[in-house]
Order: structure tokens, then C-alpha cells, then sequence
């Protein structure tokens, strides 16, 4: 591996520790390198607070040196006043005099800005070190700037047969049927806690009542989006609570509250297009479609997703709902005790 790219995969490996906090700033590390010696590292860890290069540069003891360093960025600095001065200040006031980074930001604010100062600052810049794994990085972020929507993921968990759900008329209304084990469950957890939103349609609100929260794992809940045609769902059911922000696509008046907003769409027009519209306009990068049945099929049909998570189960139903129908180019499998997870990529988003 070539000294450069050892670098940035140590900055990728920071930026990591962002995911699910950041929102709606992308994840960036960065590495303070003087003579081939790490002296100083730090990552992004919320929106407001210090960018990656700040605690970077906040973490290197003699700061004498850095005259004579390199700084290692994962995405380019930003140069504009946001919540935080600009990053191509602080490495240009540092005296730092080259700068490696890997990817260039889409964000309109920056979008080669930064590369432009630190050059006219005299700074010697190289772009574009494992840039593909730098955009792999943040592809909630480049999805959302390059597309104008969300990174959409799909996920639900099937029978060996192929059922995502057993009929209703066989369903204990007090008791769940699971289809995964308790570990699969608290993968998904997780995944929650890393994305900004998680929708549902009004059918899975109906028959399960779920709270669309993290539960099994240590993050942030993330906004729930639900698809309700004609308002049907009552107002104590837990995806109103106030628990987590909600958003309700609807083709009825709905009185907004702090905690519930109404989007009215037309549903005679593409859903999934109108929906990913609204959520671009309300910052949203990132979302896991979780059901039903008919909503991922909706979102599949219209080839608006990215990635695809299916769980496996090993118990059958004979009979029930059918797991949704997609072709998708397999990028990972693992088992999770008797289940098995497959991750599966849109080859044609």
C-alpha cells in the first residue's frame, strides 16, 4: 500500500465513528502525519461540533511541527461559515503546507472551494487518494447532493419459503411472530441508529403497531416517515408518540403538531418520487424502507433504492405475504446464528 493511501485508510477508518451522528454533515477523518509518524488524528462526531481537521489539529501535542506535517483528509475541507469556521482556514493559520485529501465534496457550499483557497494560500494539494472508497464512505451524502434524494435501503426479514409475514387471520394480535432471532433483531437495531428515517405504510402500522425506534442498541432514533393514504391510524398509536419525530405522507388535511408533520401528496402520481422530493426539502439523506410488502414493492418497482437488506429465517408459513420481488447484486453474506444476512446493491441506481 502506497504511503498516501495508508493514510486515508486510517482516515476512513475515523470517519467510521461518526455514522449515525453526523447527519446532516457528511463522515470525514483526518491524520496529522510528521515524518512518517502519526502525530495528531480526529473525526467529525456531530453535527456543531469541531469538523475532523479542528480535532485533529487539537490532538497534536507540539504544535511547532506542524509547519513541517501533512494533514490527511478523507473529504475536502470545507471553506465556508457554517455552525463551525472553515477548515481551509484553520489548516492554512496552522501553517500546515500540504494536504492530502481523498474525495471532493458535493455540497454546493464547497464543491472545490476548499481545494482553491488552500492552493492560492500556497499549499501543495493532492486530490483524489482512494477516492472511490472515500465516496463509498459518504454515499449517503454524494446520493443526496448528486441525485437530490435519500440513500434508500431496503430491508425485511423472509421464511425459507419466502413469507415476510403469516396470514392475518392466523396472527396472535398479542404476541409477534419473529421470523429472525434476537441477534438478526438487533442488527437492525443498529442499522436504525446508523440512518436518518425508517418509513413504513399504513398496513404494518395497523398489524404490528410498531414504535420504529432504537431499542436493542446505544443511538439516536431515527425520523419515522409513514405512507397514509386516508389517515386511518390513530393518534395513540406508537409511531405518534413522542419518542422520535414523524412525518405522514397523506392525501388528507393533518393537523401538525411539535412532534408530527403532515406532507400531502398525490397518489394517483409516482409515491416513492414525491416522497424522496419531500424528504430532500426536509434534509433527509439517508432512509430504511421497512415495510410492508406493497411499499418496498412500490419503492423496487420505481427503481428508487440503493441497497437492500434481507434476513433469512430458517421457519416456514406454508402461506402468507410474499417476500418482495428484486433483482440485486449480492455484496456480502453472513450467517447470524441460524438466520443468514445478505446485503445486495441496486446495480442499476
Amino acid at each position: 500500500m502506497k504511503i498516501h493511501e495508508k493514510y486515508i485508510t486510517r482516515c476512513i477508518q475515523l470517519a467510521k465513528n461518526g455514522l449515525g451522528t453526523t447527519y446532516p454533515n457528511p463522515l470525514v477523518g483526518s491524520v496529522i502525519v510528521h515524518k512518517n509518524e502519526i502525530i495528531g488524528e480526529g473525526w467529525h462526531y456531530k453535527a456543531g461540533q469541531p469538523h475532523a481537521e479542528v480535532n485533529a489539529i487539537s490532538s497534536v501535542s507540539n504544535t511547532k511541527v506542524l509547519k513541517e506535517a501533512t494533514i490527511y483528509v478523507s473529504l475536502e475541507p470545507c471553506s465556508h461559515f457554517g455552525k463551525t469556521p472553515p477548515c481551509a482556514n484553520l489548516i492554512i493559520d496552522t501553517g500546515i503546507k500540504k494536504v492530502v485529501l481523498g474525495s471532493l465534496d458535493p455540497n454546493p457550499q464547497v464543491a472545490g472551494r476548499g481545494i482553491k483557497r488552500l492552493m492560492e494560500a500556497g499549499c501543495q494539494v493532492i486530490v483524489g487518494v482512494l477516492e472511490n472508497e472515500c465516496n463509498q464512505l459518504n454515499k449517503r451524502f454524494f446520493t443526496f447532493y448528486q441525485k437530490k434524494r435519500p440513500y434508500i435501503f431496503l430491508k425485511w426479514a423472509q421464511t425459507a419459503d419466502g413469507f415476510i409475514a403469516p396470514k392475518s387471520e392466523t396472527r396472535n394480535e398479542t404476541k409477534p411472530v419473529w421470523i429472525t432471532n434476537e441477534f438478526s433483531r438487533q442488527l437492525v437495531h443498529k442499522m436504525r441508529a446508523e440512518e436518518q428515517a425508517i418509513l413504513v405504510g399504513t398496513n404494518t402500522v395497523l398489524q404490528d403497531n410498531p414504535s420504529l425506534t432504537v431499542r436493542e442498541w446505544t443511538g439516536e432514533n431515527p425520523t419515522r416517515i409513514v405512507i397514509d393514504k386516508e389517515l386511518k391510524i390513530a393518534q395513540d398509536f406508537s409511531v405518534f408518540d413522542t419518542s422520535s419525530k414523524t412525518i405522514v405522507f397523506t392525501e388528507k388535511e393533518g393537523k401538525t403538531s411539535e412532534n408530527i408533520t403532515f406532507e400531502k401528496i398525490d397518489f394517483s402520481e409516482e409515491i416513492p418520487k414525491q416522497i424522496c422530493e419531500a424528504l430532500f426539502r426536509s434534509n433527509i439523506q439517508s432512509i430504511i424502507i421497512e415495510g410492508g410488502a406493497k411499499t418496498l414493492q412500490t419503492f423496487i418497482d420505481a427503481n428508487l433504492w440503493d441497497e437492500a437488506f434481507v434476513f433469512y429465517g430458517n421457519n416456514t408459513f406454508i402461506e402468507g405475504v410474499k417476500a418482495p420481488v428484486f433483482k440485486g447484486e449480492m455484496i456480502s453474506e453472513k450467517n447470524i446464528k441460524d438466520d443468514t444476512f445478505r446485503n445486495f446493491k441496486n446495480p442499476n441506481s
